[in-house]
This record gives structure tokens, sequence and C-alpha cells, in this order.
């Protein structure tokens, strides 16, 4: 299911596009933002695949948000003006849907991010999945992906933890999520990501991995629940 986020400082436009996307497969609302400084907020705290994103907005441009974050999500500028194109598509912009929106159009835009986002998936599980290599100081330091216990964001930064030692890397959790095998690796909260293996139980709300507790949030819990083989 990929999650979309809406931010439009239009409350009708927001709820037009809200219920065009109800009407496309595999799509999941993550949230909607009246203000591009609103979306910086809820994306530092929740990931989402597709961001669907105005442009001119009070205090803050589509645009310049884009700027602003290390981990863009397939983005589709939605705007009344034409005259962004060239600057969007140097951001790396997926599609420029023009308003009024129509439906079929939108549709083409979400499936144009969907193809991306599969693609880069599919990328990502023909990685070795075995090992990776991090910068550790200035040493590039090879992990064994099946001693890692678990990880954890701590602000840019991420915490690679195993039984034997914790390493500090510049990064986000989405950074690493994505370059991690997404048939190993699953994410329970917006502060850590886990592999299915190492989990212990799980209850109350929390996975315990070595005696450690750690929390699954509401928003990840489905995600989890899919991929354990309960019996």
């Amino acid at each position: 299911m990929n999650k979309v986020l809406i931010v439009d400082d239009n409350k009708v436009m927001r709820l037009m596009l809200s219920e065009m996307l109800k009407k496309i497969d595999d799509i999941e609302i993550a949230g909607e933002c009246d203000s591009a400084i609103e979306a910086r907020s809820f994306l530092s705290k929740q990931d989402v695949d597709i961001l669907l994103l105005d442009v001119e907005m009070p205090g803050m441009s589509g645009l310049e948000l884009l700027k602003l974050l290390p981990d863009k999500p397939a983005t589709i500028l939605v705007t009344a003006k034409t005259g962004y194109a060239i600057e969007a598509f140097e951001l790396n912009v997926i599609d420029y849907v023009v308003k009024p929106v129509a439906l079929p159009r939108l549709m083409l835009a979400i499936e144009k991010a969907k193809e991306l986002l599969a693609m880069k998936h599919s990328q990502l599980n023909e990685v070795n999945p075995e090992q990776i290599f991090i910068k550790d100081n200035k040493v590039i330091r090879k992990v064994m992906l099946n001693d890692i216990l678990w990880l954890e964001a701590k602000g840019d930064y991420v915490k690679i933890n195993t039984a034997e030692k914790q390493y500090i890397i510049h990064s986000t959790l989405k950074a690493m999520e994505d370059k991690l095998p997404a048939c190993t690796f699953v994410r329970i909260h917006r502060g850590f990501l886990i592999p299915v293996s190492k989990i212990e139980y799980i209850e109350d709300g929390v996975a315990y991995i070595m005696g450690t507790a750690l929390p699954v949030s509401e928003t990840y819990k489905n995600d989890l629940l899919k991929r354990l083989q309960l019996i």
C-alpha cells in the first residue's frame, strides 16, 4: 500500500484530491497539510511514499519544501500554473499536474509514481542481502545484516545496534529502510527499523529483541502483522 500526503492551502482542493485518491487502487491517504511548513513537520515524523504538493502557499512554497527534504517522497506537483515545470523537474519531480485536476490525469501521475517506487524496491532487492558497508568515522566498515538487531533514528543520524557494538552513521531511517532488503527488515515505528527474524515476542504494542523493548506504533502495526507468519 502506497502512502500519500496531500499538501495544499486550499481546503476544497484537498478534499477533491482526497476523494479522487479513494478511487485509485493501492493508495492510502497518510494525511493532509495546509502549508509546506506543516508538511515539513509531518514528514519529519512520518514517512510517505507519494507527495501531492501545491507550489504557491503562504510562508513557504512547495519547491522550497522539496529543497529542504533530505529524503524526498515520489513527488507530484499539483498547481494552477505551468511556469514551475523546469525547476520542478530539476528537483526530480515525478509529474506536473495542472489544476483543475481530472481523475484520469491524477491516476496517470499516481501510476508513474508507483512504477518508480516499484523499480526502486526491485533494484534494492538485487543488492547483496548479506552485508552492508558503513562509514564509521574515517573507516569504511562491513556490517553483516544478520548481526543487526535494530536500527534507531537519532535526528540526522541512525544508530545501528548489534550484539557486539553500536554504530552511529550520518543518515536517516528512511534512507536505511530504502537500502536494506525489504524481505528482511520492517519498520515498526517512526524511530525503529528491525529485522523480523530477531523478534522474540510482541506484547501490548511492544516488540522484544534480546530483552530490549521496542515500541510498535499504530501507523506500522498492520505492516508488521502482515510480515509475521502467524499460525
